[in-house]
């Protein structure tokens, strides 16, 4: 009889959600491994900046000069992910095949039963289907995340502001062009919270309550 499935948690956080410090805390309290996203707030900066400065085009092919900012994006991020644990083929004409696998490379010993929790990487597309598994979406307003930013990270709010927008869009133009699915569809979730309203204590609270309530997990 082959084993069941460890149990999975998959969180989608948007910017000021508190996806980098809710995770961890319900990992450590789950007594499950964390596998961190890919697309952090810096490297989506890092590819703001690169894209939009005054040599933004420097290092483009002419078929990339031509191509979308969104795919422009991609291109950066596929050589910039090298940084963080990608290895950035040196020549990109299609790397979408390439950033799928190697972004899923990590997921794979959790797609065949190990139990995680899992932040970003689009896992609740890629493991959709997956047995013993919880999808949570992490959000809130737009101003209640800045601020909600501002204090996690401690830098102003003008600059978390202007994070929010350019990692947002990453983010979501990571699954858009990688698996053709729109990350912001709530069918993608089991449980889709407001942070913000309830802070990150009770946020942890409330989410430990409704994973140990659906995946089986005894209490501590």
């Amino acid at each position: 009889m082959s084993e069941a499935p460890g149990p999975l948690v998959t969180i989608s956080a948007s910017y000021g959600a508190g996806g980098s410090v809710i995770a961890p805390r319900l990992a450590d309290a789950l007594g499950l491994p964390l596998v961190d996203r890919l697309l952090t707030a810096d490297v989506s900066e890092q590819a703001g900046r690169s894209l939009e400065g005054p040599h933004s085009e420097e290092g483009l092919s002419e078929s990339e000069r031509a191509a979308s900012p969104g795919s422009r994006l991609f291109t950066y991020l596929a050589r910039a992910a090298g940084v963080y644990g990608l290895s950035a083929p040196p020549i990109l004409v299609e790397p979408e095949e390439e950033l799928r696998e190697q972004a899923e490379a990590g997921l794979a010993g959790i797609r065949d039963g190990a139990g995680a929790v899992v932040l970003g990487r689009a896992a609740a597309v890629v493991l959709a289907e997956r047995p013993r598994s919880f999808h949570v979406r992490l959000d809130g307003p737009v101003a209640a995340r800045v601020r909600q930013a501002a204090a996690i990270e401690g830098i102003p709010e003008e600059r978390a502001a202007a994070r929010l927008e350019q990692t947002d869009r990453s983010r979501e133009l990571w699954v858009r062009r990688l698996y053709r699915a729109d990350p912001l569809d709530p069918g993608w979730y089991h449980l889709w919270i407001d942070t913000t309203a309830f802070g990150i204590d009770g946020s942890v609270e409330l989410l430990l309550h409704a994973l140990r309530r659906c995946l089986a997990i005894p209490s501590s």
